[in-house]
C-alpha cells in the first residue's frame, strides 16, 4: 500500500474513511468467508445439521407437521422458512427440502413427502405448488425437547422471530445422514451410516471414555449408503480415514449372474453406488461401448421400477462374468469413490477436522449438555406446580375462612397471604379456583398429583447431583434410538461391508475391441493408424514435403514403441493413436519431444524380444523390450548419449554376430560380446578414428549378412574380412555396399 494513502479515524469528512484497497478487500472477503463457512456450508457436529436444515425443521415444527399430522403443502413450507429465519432464494430452500424427503439420497428421511419428489434416475421434483410434506420420526427425535429451554434461540435476521442455534438431536444425524459442503477454503464430506451401529459405538464411549478407534468401528464398520452397494476398502484404509477425518471409501455397484436358456446368461445390477445416477451411468456405459472401449459387453438395458435393474449382456456366453464386471468397474461409474472429510463446527462454532471417536464424543457431550438443561426446566416446572398445589391444600384445610375472606374483604389476595402465609402466586391460583375444584374428589387428585410430582422433583435432583446418573440416563436415551431406528426395513444395513477387493486379473486389451490397424509415422512426425494391415506398396498421402518415415502392423490392443534421438523411448496405446483419413497428429503433442528430436524407431511391443540400441559415437548395448516401455508422456531414458551425439540405432537382436559400419569402416563381431544392460552408455561397438556411427544391425552367421542393394537384397557370406573383435577398427564394407552406409532391411 503506498506510504501517502493515511486512514482516518472515523466521523471524519462526510463520515468517510480511506483505507487501502488490499485492506478493504480482505476484510469484505473475510466476512463472506466466514459467513459461508458458519451460516452456509459446514454441518454443526451436535445436530449434523446447516442452518436452512435447521430453520427448516423447525418451521415445519412449529406448523405442527408431525408424523401424526396431516400434510401441508410445500410452497408453504418453503414459504414460512424464507420469510421468517432465511432471506434467500425459494429454490434453494425447496431443493434442500426435496432432498432430505429422498430415500436414495437420505439414509434417514426427515422429511415425508407426497407426490412427485424426484428419482434416482436424476430426475427433478415437481414444483414446491404441487408436492406436500410433513416430519417423519426421525425429524421429530432431532426436536425433541426443543420446547423445554434444551438448546439455546436466537433472533431471525428481522428480530420478529427466534431460531434454535442447535436442535436438541436425541437422533445421531450427523454420522446416520452424513453431510457434504464446500466453503470458502475448506469442505466437507461426511457420508451416511447405519444409525443403530452409530448407537451401540456412542454406548461403546460412554461405558469406556478411552476406547480406542478400532474398538468403535467393531460396532460400525464402515459406511452405510441408502443406496447399498458393497464396500470394497481394506480394513486398514478405513480405520486411517475414521481416526484421522479424513480419506475415502470405495463402493461397488451389487451384481449377480443370471442364468438363461442354452448356456448364456446375463448380469443383474440391483444396487449402484451411492450419489450415481442411474440414467446418466447408462448413457455413460453405452458411449463406451460405441468407442469400443468395452469389448467384453453387448448391449446395456434399464429394466427398473421402484427397484434397480440393469441388465448388461455380455458379447459372448464364454466371457468370465467377474472379468467382464471388472473391466466396468475399472472404466465406469459401477465403482466410485466416496470422500470423507469430517469438517464441521463444533459446539464454539469453530470448523475443523474432528476423527470418529471426537464426532462421537461432541454428540454425547450435546446430549448431556441438553439432559442438564431439560432436567432444570422440569424442575422449574414441577416446582411452580408445586406451589400452587400448596396452596390448594391450604384451602381444603381451612376451605370456611377461606371463603369468608374471599367473601367479605375488600382486598382478599393481600388477606389470604397475611393470614396462611402465601405467596402471590399461590393466592392468584386459590382466588381463580373454580366452585367445582372445591369437591372432596379434587383434593384427592391434588394430594395424588402433589405426591407424583414430589418424587419426580427428588428423582430429578438425584440425577443432576449424580454425573453416573446423568450417562446412564443418556445411555438409556440412545439405547431407545437404537431399539427404534436401528432395526426394520429402515434400519437394517443395507451397504455389505468387510469384503476385501476382489483379485480378478484383467489384460488391459480387454477394455479395448481387437482389431487390425498400421500405424504409419511421417518424417516431420505426424502419427495416424490406417484400418486394417496395409501392404507395402500402398498409396498413403501426407502433407505437402512430407513423407512416409515408418509403418507398423499392429493390433488395436498392442503397445506401440517410439525410440528417440535423445535416447528415451515413448509408448503409446494403440487404440488411442488417431485414425481416420487425415494427417493424424503431431507426435510431439502426444509425447513430451522437443523440435531438435526425431524418431529412430517405431515398432509393436512383444514381449521376450530384446533389442540393440546404439548412439552416433558408436557405443551401445542390448535391452530387453520390457526396459522401453513407459506409461509417463515424459518417456524413458534408456540410451545415455553424450553432448552433440544422439541415439541411431534400434533394432531387434536376431542370430548371434554383430554388424557395425561407420563412414569407411565395417566390423563383424560375436554378439555375446555386447553386454544386455537396462540403461547406461554402453560400451564401444566399433572404434572411430574419423566419422561416426553409420548403422548396426543382428544377424544369423550362417544366412549372412544382408543389405539392400538397389531395388533387391544382396547377401555376403564369407564375412572372414571383417570378423574381429568388439571395439576394433574393422575393414573398409565389401563392394556394393550403400553409400548411405546404411544395412536397409
Amino acid at each position: 500500500m503506498p506510504d501517502d494513502i493515511k486512514t482516518l479515524p472515523p466521523g471524519g469528512p462526510g463520515g468517510d474513511r480511506e483505507t487501502g484497497l488490499a485492506d478493504a478487500l480482505s476484510e469484505r472477503y473475510l466476512a463472506y468467508a466466514l459467513s459461508t463457512i458458519v451460516s452456509r456450508s459446514l454441518p454443526d457436529v451436535r445436530d449434523g445439521l446447516k442452518p436452512v436444515h435447521r430453520r427448516l425443521l423447525y418451521a415445519m415444527h412449529q406448523l405442527k407437521l408431525d408424523p401424526a399430522a396431516g400434510f401441508k403443502k410445500c410452497a408453504r413450507i418453503v414459504g414460512d422458512v424464507m420469510g421468517k429465519y432465511h432471506p434467500h432464494g425459494d429454490s434453494s430452500i425447496y431443493e434442500a427440502l426435496v432432498r432430505q424427503a429422498q430415500d436414495f439420497a437420505a439414509r434417514y428421511p426427515l422429511v415425508e413427502g407426497q407426490g412427485n419428489f424426484g428419482n434416482i434416475d436424476g430426475d427433478n421434483a415437481a414444483a414446491m405448488r404441487y408436492t406436500e410434506a410433513r416430519l417423519t420420526e426421525v425429524a421429530q427425535a432431532l426436536l425433541e425437547g426443543i420446547e423445554e429451554n434444551a438448546v439455546d434461540f436466537r433472533p431471525t435476521y428481522d428480530g420478529e422471530e427466534k431460531e434454535p442455534l442447535v436442535l436438541p438431536a436425541a437422533f445421531p444425524n450427523l454420522l446416520a445422514n452424513g453431510a457434504a459442503g464446500i466453503a470458502v477454503g475448506m469442505a466437507t464430506s461426511i457420508p451416511p451410516h447405519n444409525a443403530g451401529e452409530v448407537c451401540a459405538a456412542a454406548l461403546e464411549l460412554i461405558g469406556d471414555p478411552d476406547v480406542s478407534v478400532d474398538a468403535l468401528l467393531k460396532h460400525m464398520p464402515g459406511p452405510d449408503f441408502p443406496t447399498g452397494g458393497i464396500l470394497v476398502e481394506s480394513k486398514d484404509a478405513l480405520r486411517e480415514a475414521y481416526a484421522t477425518g479424513r480419506g475415502g471409501f470405495r463402493v461397488r455397484a451389487k451384481w449377480q449372474v443370471e442364468k438363461l436358456k442354452g448356456g448364456t446368461w446375463h448380469v443383474v445390477v440391483t444396487e449402484i453406488p451411492y450419489q450415481v445416477q442411474k440414467s446418466r451411468l447408462i448413457e455413460q456405459i453405452a458411449e463406451l461401448m460405441e468407442e469400443k472401449k468395452l469389448p467384453l459387453l453387448g448391449d446395456v438395458r434399464d429394466e427398473s421400477t421402484d427397484v434397480v435393474r440393469m441388465v448388461l449382456e455380455p458379447k459372448s456366453r464364454t466371457v468370465d462374468p467377474a472379468v467382464m464386471m471388472e473391466t466396468l468397474f475399472r472404466a465406469t461409474a459401477l465403482e466410485s469413490r466416496f470422500p470423507l472429510n469430517m469438517n464441521v463446527l463444533d459446539a464454539d462454532r469453530t470448523p475443523r477436522v474432528m476423527g470418529l471417536k471426537e464426532v462421537l464424543r461432541a454428540w454425547l457431550d450435546h446430549r448431556h449438555v441438553v439432559l442438564v438443561r431439560r432436567s432444570e426446566h422440569r424442575l422449574a416446572q414441577i416446582a411452580r406446580r408445586l406451589e400452587i398445589l400448596d396452596g390448594y391444600l391450604i384451602v381444603y384445610l381451612n376451605l370456611d375462612e377461606v371463603i369468608r375472606i374471599v367473601r367479605e374483604e375488600d382486598k382478599p389476595k393481600e388477606a389470604l397471604m397475611a393470614a396462611f402465609s402465601l405467596t402471590e402466586v399461590q393466592a392468584n391460583a386459590i382466588l381463580d379456583m373454580r366452585l367445582r375444584a372445591l369437591r372432596k374428589l379434587e383434593e384427592m387428585e391434588i394430594r395424588k398429583e402433589h405426591k407424583k410430582l414430589s418424587a419426580e422433583q427428588k428423582k430429578l435432583q438425584g440425577l443432576l447431583k449424580s454425573e453416573k446418573s446423568r450417562w446412564d440416563a443418556i445411555a438409556a436415551e440412545i439405547e431407545a434410538i437404537r431399539a427404534k431406528f436401528g432395526d426394520g426395513a429402515l434400519g437394517r444395513r443395507r451397504t455389505e461391508v468387510g469384503k476385501a477387493l476382489p483379485e480378478v486379473t484383467v489384460d488391459e486389451a480387454a477394455f479395448v475391441e481387437k482389431e487390425p490397424i498400421t500405424v504409419i509415422l511421417s518424417e516431420k512426425g505426424w502419427i495416424r493408424a490406417a484400418k486394417g494391415h496395409l501392404p507395402g506398396d500402398a498409396e498413403l498421402k501426407f502433407k505437402e514435403g512430407d513423407a512416409l518415415h515408418a509403418a507398423v502392423h499392429a493390433q488395436t490392443t498392442d503397445r506401440i514403441v517410439l525410440f528417440a534421438t535423445n535416447g528415451k523411448a515413448y509408448t503409446l496405446k494403440a487404440d488411442a493413436i488417431p485414425r481416420g483419413r487425415g494427417d493424424g497428429q503431431p507426435v510431439r503433442l502426444m509425447l513430451e519431444l522437443t523440435n531438435e528430436d526425431a524418431v529412430v524407431a517405431m515398432f509393436v511391443h512383444q514381449d521376450g524380444v530384446k533389442w540393440l540400441l546404439a548412439s552416433t559415437d558408436g557405443k551401445g548395448f542390448v535391452a530387453r523390450g520390457e526396459e522401453l516401455l513407459a506409461e509417463k508422456r515424459t518417456g524413458k531414458q534408456v540410451l545415455l548419449v553424450e553432448g552433440g551425439k544422439e541415439a541411431l540405432v534400434c533394432t531387434p537382436v536376431e542370430g548371434d554376430s554383430v554388424a557395425a559400419v561407420t563412414d569407411n569402416r565395417m566390423l563383424v563381431f560375436p554378439l555375446d560380446q555386447v553386454p544386455e544392460m537396462t540403461r547406461g552408455r554402453g560400451v564401444q561397438l566399433i572404434a572411430l578414428k574419423d566419422g561416426e556411427l553409420k548403422d548396426a544391425k543382428t544377424f544369423a552367421s550362417r544366412e549372412g549378412l544382408s543389405w539392400t542393394y538397389g531395388s533387391g537384397v544382396r547377401v555376403e557370406t564369407d564375412l572372414r574380412t571383417w570378423r574381429g573383435q568388439r571395439a576394433q577398427a574393422g575393414k573398409a564394407p565389401p563392394n556394393g555396399f550403400p553409400r548411405s552406409r546404411k544395412f536397409g532391411v
